[in-house]
This record gives structure tokens, C-alpha cells and sequence, in this order.
């Protein structure tokens, strides 16, 4: 979403809580200078992306040590 930093500091609290769910880019004289976010949104996205990567056949420690020995 993209608005201005003006529409921000009317409505700062609205604002605040879309940035929970979308990134909210601030302009100033039709040039982007901020963005508001989520800053665990990027950890959910990782954390999502890691889904699946160790297989259910083994335990967490055993991929632990496995990883470590590669090293």
C-alpha cells in the first residue's frame, strides 16, 4: 500500500495495524522515504519455508549432529 506522509500522521493507528498483515510504503513529495512492516512477517515466511525440510523419520538433534559433522 502506498500513501502519503500526511494520510499517515491523520490516521497513524489504522495504518498500524494494516502493517500487520501488508507493508505500508510512506511517500513525500511522490518519492517512496519509509516503509512500515511487520517485523515478524519475514520469520513466519522462513520459518514456513522450513516446513518439510528435515525428515520425519529422524530427530531434531540427529540433524543437529548430522549438519554439525558437515562442517
Amino acid at each position: 500500500m502506498l500513501i502519503t506522509a500526511t494520510e499517515l500522521k491523520l490516521n497513524l493507528g489504522k495504518y498500524l495495524k494494516l502493517a500487520e498483515h501488508e507493508d505500508i510504503f510512506i511517500t513525500r513529495n511522490g518519492k517512496v522515504v519509509a516503509k512500515l512492516s511487520n517485523p515478524n512477517a519475514d520469520r513466519v515466511e522462513m520459518a514456513k519455508s522450513l516446513l518439510g525440510v528435515i525428515p520425519s523419520d529422524i530427530t531434531t538433534e540427529e540433524a543437529r549432529e548430522e549438519r554439525i559433522s558437515k562442517i
